[in-house]
């Protein structure tokens, strides 16, 4: 297995990382609908959401965080090196509007070892920032990853 990610024994607490970015807007918002079957009209029907808290159309939270795991995903830390996604928490904040460009910016908040002694534990905060330089969302993601292989 090629690796170009980053091994357990490499995470530092405190380290950070800035993603790139993602524009959600109609198209992003309609896949997710259909990808998730959330058809909500707060989401969808521009007249229905006019009468809303918001006053229009938003993105679904849930896609927000998918967004975020995407664009952690595209730093490749881990490629090559994540066993698994052990958790999420995650934090709702302000509403993605239809246009938004979101960027991911990213403090490894520890690092410890499991039972397992070939993987650790990550823990990973995560700030979901618009281009108004808001955070809509914010949350931690707890990954399992590998560590190095001991050399023999």
């Amino acid at each position: 297995m090629t690796t170009a990610g980053r091994w357990f024994e490499e995470f530092e607490a405190g380290q950070r990382f800035e993603t790139g970015t993602r524009a959600i807007g109609e198209a992003e918002v309609r896949a997710f609908a259909e990808l998730s079957g959330d058809r909500n009209p707060l989401h969808l029907d521009e007249a229905w959401a006019r009468g809303s808290v918001f006053g229009e159309r938003v993105a679904h939270g849930a896609l927000g965080l998918a967004v975020a795991t995407g664009l952690v995903n595209q730093l490749r830390l881990t490629h090559g090196t994540l066993v698994a996604l052990a958790g999420v928490t995650w934090d709702f904040l302000k509403p993605i509007r239809f246009g938004t460009t979101v960027r991911g910016l990213l403090t490894v908040e520890s690092v410890r070892g499991t039972s397992r002694p070939e993987r650790g534990l990550v823990v990973l905060g995560v700030d979901l920032v618009s281009d108004a330089g808001e955070v809509v969302q914010r949350g931690t993601l707890r990954l399992l990853v590998r560590r190095r292989p001991e050399e023999g």
